[in-house]
């Protein structure tokens, strides 16, 4: 198991090795930054030499700014889909040609992405669930949210009005991209039968979640690994 984190030094990193030894699983660290290409590409290389490829990949990496936080709505905008939707995406680019065959995949979606999607406008919600949608031009509404947000006008063109909007169209995105994934996977790798899906963990308790969510990280870790 490879996990991968922005800082050694921080003390989440031990404290993940600490309780995965206990469940009986080596780990490795790497570090990471998701929105930097140049790390993203080292840690590609690093995965081919010292296991010729992936079992499974989880992308869980987010952020997201609170409802409260005095930051300018184009800033969260910017900073949010950076990580959230660009650098995943870029992570799929580089690690998902490395899944071997018979592999997994999971890319951490949240709910809000479902609740984002229903409030924007029907023009937008006709693209985003369009069949044919493509990585580029998920992409480029995705950069178009960006752009209007800075432009004032996002809510002219058809975005929702919302609290937690900027987090809300990073992770539809999310959906919505690992939708055009498997659909790649499906045309380019059916032979090799790797499932990829998005999943909505819910509100957990963690410390992007806070200490208000009504989930606990263990529930959720046996959910996932039934």
């Amino acid at each position: 198991m490879v996990l991968t984190v922005r800082d050694q030094t921080r003390g989440r990193g031990r404290a993940a090795r600490q309780h995965l030894k206990a469940e009986g699983l080596s780990l490795h660290f790497h570090l990471l930054a998701i929105d930097n290409l140049q790390s993203i590409r080292t840690l590609r290389d690093f995965l081919w030499e010292e296991f010729g490829g992936l079992d499974v990949l989880v992308n869980n990496a987010g952020i997201t700014f609170k409802s409260d936080d005095p930051t300018p709505l184009h800033i969260q905008a910017e900073v949010t889909l950076k990580t959230n939707f660009f650098g995943t995406r870029d992570i799929c680019t580089e690690l998902l040609p490395l899944v071997k065959p018979q592999g997994r995949v999971v890319n951490v979606s949240s709910v809000m992405g479902f609740v984002t999607l229903k409030q924007c406008s029907p023009e937008l919600q006709q693209k985003f669930t369009s069949e044919a949608i493509t990585e580029e031009e998920l992409g480029m509404l995705m950069n178009k949210f960006v752009e209007d947000v800075k432009n004032g006008v996002h809510k002219k063109e058809g975005w929702p009005d919302m609290k937690l909007v900027t987090y809300g169209i990073s992770k539809m995105g999310i959906t919505i991209l690992s939708r055009i994934h498997a659909r790649k996977l499906s045309e380019q790798r059916r032979d090799d039968k790797i499932l990829l899906n998005a999943c909505c963990p819910g509100w957990v308790r963690t410390d992007m979640g806070g200490a208000d969510a009504i989930k606990a990280q263990k529930m959720e870790q046996r959910r996932l690994s039934a």
